[in-house]
């Protein structure tokens, strides 16, 4: 066999014919380089501060800071230490899962309160009742309202109303609200969302924690 004086051709000729690795994943690179620019920027330090600290050039930290390389690992904890910055803190969303979450139209959840229907968007964020978090859709007749919150309870509601007129009755003001309109509260104080028009009013509402819907 006789090798070519052009190195390239070397090269090609020796893979041509390799065989393809079907079963081979494309690895995503984990990029922190924005931590390290933000950390960098709040301490206060010049690329070329941080860059002679390390003892590195300038061009390769701001590469590293623009993803645009990543960095062996002696250089990453040369960095990590002129910026006293945990690895924790760089590598905390590595391969962490982030879930899409889908509710198919048939499959929401439903319940009723007296004569109020709430049909759930999705469920609930978080297992946990403190950070979980719930959105669903709220109809109300003519001449009704809804019933829990008028004890108020922990956390935060948000809503806009996507059909007729509601009234917010809150602690001991009240707030008209129009078609469009939306609201933000502490759920901590009463309150009650009444129908004030002829027909019937419907809502999007999101709840933090979690109230109607927890499984």
């Amino acid at each position: 066999m006789t090798l070519s004086q052009n190195p390239e051709n070397n090269i090609k000729n020796s893979t041509d014919n390799a065989p393809e690795d079907s079963d081979k994943v494309k690895r995503v690179p984990y990029h922190f380089g924005e931590k390290l620019r933000q950390v960098r920027e709040h301490k206060g330090y010049t690329l070329k501060v941080v860059a002679q600290k390390a003892g590195v050039s300038e061009s390769l930290v701001s590469q590293i800071e623009r993803n645009h390389v990543s960095p062996a690992i002696d250089t990453l904890l040369a960095l990590a230490d002129v910026l006293d910055i945990n690895l924790e803190y760089l590598f905390e969303e590595y391969r962490k899962e982030r879930p899409v979450q889908i509710t198919r139209a048939d499959e929401r959840a439903k319940i009723t309160e007296e004569d109020v229907f709430y049909e759930e968007l999705a469920n609930p964020a978080s297992s946990d009742g403190e950070h979980s978090i719930e959105a669903y859709i709220i109809k109300i007749p003519r001449n009704s309202h809804t019933y829990r919150g008028s004890y108020g309870h922990l956390g935060r509601e948000i809503g806009i109303i996507t059909k007729g007129t509601a009234k917010l009755k809150y602690d001991n003001k009240e707030y008209i609200l129009e078609t469009g309109d939306s609201v933000s509260f502490s759920a901590s104080v009463p309150h009650v969302l009444e129908n004030a028009g002829d027909s019937n009013m419907e809502a999007i509402w999101v709840v933090t924690p979690a109230q109607r819907f927890v499984k």
